[in-house]
């Protein structure tokens, strides 16, 4: 299977992580087992990393490879939050600026705290996509390097971070079910399974109202789609990506999607069995789990809690039964 990234990539940028990190909780939860029937659920907690995503690690991992120069002339990296969040905060412990690309009517709470991390935002582009494109004039007009949320291998190395500590944490996993928007941390999981557990399934999840990349893989050829439509702004995006697509196609073992009111669901769900708040990106293992539970019956399966950046508005409606 080829990889962008290799094991020892991913072991390297764990040495450079662990200055900053510490491994976060891998937890089981009986009361979330029973919305599972028969399936016995791990829940691996990235939503209580120091910016309340896994991509700390991809930032991170990113920041600490950057060269001598690169460091002084700064980064930019386009985001709807939380890969931005983890480049500010790595920006901030090594002393090097940034600048963050996000659409505009971004998340105003996940624009505050980019700029609390010290990061310079900058709102322009109508999502994701359209932001990519302001970072990539930055890099043209100011000399930036640019620190892709996907296409980037240090970012795919630090998210690898994750799942070796979970197979650390819990040898014995069945199946993997990891949100993907640009395939990050799956790419990441798959490279780590491969070398270390090559029976582990890895499931792939994306919302249904942005699903480029679960469509690519059934139709095995590259998809893009003319909008993002999902609460879940994490996993908002329109198309495939070069560097993490091939692995995609050879690596899972599934690919389904979740709907936004299956999202939110679990949202609920999450809130009320572990009492832990969850975007919607983190709650789509547990909305996958939900609906293959039939085939997860007799399983030890991991679910990650990506992320806790929910946007407050966001959650009212959750919680009163809008979403």
């Amino acid at each position: 299977m080829t990889s962008p990234i290799s094991l020892d990539d991913v072991r390297a940028a764990r040495a450079r992580l662990d200055p900053f990190l510490t491994p976060t909780p891998l937890r089981a939860y009986p009361q979330l087992d029973a919305a599972v029937p028969g399936t016995s659920l791990w829940v691996k907690h990235e939503n209580m990393q120091p910016t309340g995503s896994f991509k700390v690690r991809n930032g991170l991992a990113t920041v600490t490879a950057l060269t001598s120069d690169q460091r002084t002339a700064g980064i930019v990296g386009a985001t709807t939050g939380n890969h931005g969040l983890g480049l500010a905060y790595a920006g901030r412990q090594l002393g090097v600026p940034v600048t963050i690309c996000v659409p505009r009517g971004n998340n105003p709470e996940k624009n505050a705290a980019l700029r609390a991390w010290g990061a310079r935002v900058v709102e322009d582009g109508a999502d994701y996509d359209e932001a990519v494109t302001v970072a990539q004039r930055l890099v043209e007009t100011e000399g930036k390097t640019l620190a892709h949320s996907t296409n980037n291998p240090h970012v795919l190395a630090g998210a690898g971070t994750m799942t070796l500590e979970i197979l650390e944490q819990a040898a014995a996993l069945d199946t993997l079910l990891i949100a993907i928007g640009g395939g990050s941390q799956a790419v990441g999981a798959i490279t780590v399974s491969r070398a270390l557990r090559p029976d582990l399934r890895i499931i792939g999840v994306q919302a249904a109202g942005a699903s480029a990349a679960h469509d690519g893989w059934h139709a095995r050829a590259p998809r893009r789609t003319e909008r993002a439509a999902t609460f879940a702004e994490g996993v908002a995006t329109r198309s495939t990506y070069e560097l993490t697509f091939p692995t995609l196609l050879a690596g899972l073992s599934d690919f389904i999607t979740v709907t936004d009111a299956e999202i939110a669901d679990a949202v609920r769900l999450i809130l009320s069995t572990t009492h832990q708040l969850v975007e919607g990106a983190g709650a789509m293992g547990v909305a996958a789990a939900r609906k293959l539970a039939p085939a997860l019956e007799h399983q030890r399966v991991g679910v990650i809690l990506c992320g806790g950046n929910m946007d407050s508005a966001v959650l009212r409606r959750i919680l009163n039964g809008e979403l």
